[in-house]
């Protein structure tokens, strides 16, 4: 198991700090939340975008992820979502990042015109993140909130380059099941993402292990033998605790939550 925190649970903090946070923590890698808000975003010039990969370089923290907020599925012209999708694979070339994040956004179109309109663009935006060595995952959220609504669409686009997130949050909130999710993401699986809440009422960001998200039912799945990332809301929830003084008791109860294999 690889660990790894997003920077939604520590929105704004300066990069260096971001790095130095990671490897004091025992952390591995680093989810970046791409926002104009955030030190890191794709309006970033080409010095700004070296310096921020040599900053991580000399951490030896990874960067794991380019978080953007691009909707392939939302209503409109495609234009602009591959646009988009093209600024955040250029990014997340420049980082070092294996990986792009993006949204469904498919509101409340029909499922199939929804599933149609993503996999079109994910399928024309796939050969120019292979030339960049980058993967654009599709994070389960919204309109596709469980496993087996975006291994529908990402099936269908059938290149390598596509793949998902699993967040842990909304397939649960879908109601499927851990085993479930797995076996329909496993094919394209880049990692999981986690997190914990009260209730399916009340989403505000809690300790790993004081909510009710079956963690250990997750983890206990293959899946824990790649990237782990621990997205805390923060940036949502402001009046919660900081992250930095949660990571080290958070990375402890992740590695405790492994198959055994770990």
């Amino acid at each position: 198991m690889k660990l790894a925190f997003s920077t939604l649970g520590v929105p704004g903090m300066p990069v260096a700090d971001v790095v130095r946070l990671a490897a004091e923590n025992g952390y591995h890698g680093v989810e970046l939340r791409a926002h104009p808000e955030e030190p890191v975003h794709p309006g970033l010039t080409a010095l700004e975008r070296a310096a921020v990969a040599e900053e991580f370089k000399q951490g030896g923290v990874e960067v794991l992820t380019v978080a953007g907020y691009v909707k392939v599925a939302a209503e409109g012209e495609d234009g602009p979502v591959l646009a988009g999708l093209a600024e955040l694979v250029e990014l997340a070339r420049d980082l070092g990042a294996p990986y792009v994040r993006v949204f469904p956004g498919g509101g409340d179109q029909d499922s199939a015109e929804a599933d149609a309109i993503a996999a079109r663009r994910l399928g024309a935006a796939a050969p120019h993140a292979a030339d960049l060595g980058v993967r654009i995952l599709l994070e389960t959220h919204d309109s596709h909130r469980a496993g087996a609504d975006v291994a529908r669409v990402v099936g269908t686009v059938g290149h390598g380059q596509i793949g998902a997130i699993w967040d842990v949050m909304h397939t649960w909130l879908a109601g499927e099941e851990p085993a479930a999710t797995h076996a329909v993401l496993a094919p394209h699986l880049g990692y999981v993402q986690v997190k914990d809440i009260a209730s399916a009422g009340d989403t505000t960001p809690l300790v790993l292990g004081a909510g009710t998200l079956p963690l250990k039912e997750c983890l206990d799945t293959p899946a824990s033998d790649g990237w782990v990332c621990w997205e805390y809301e923060k940036r949502w929830y402001p009046e919660e605790a900081e992250l930095p003084g949660l990571l080290a008791a958070g990375r402890e109860h992740l590695l405790g939550l492994g198959s055994p294999k770990q």
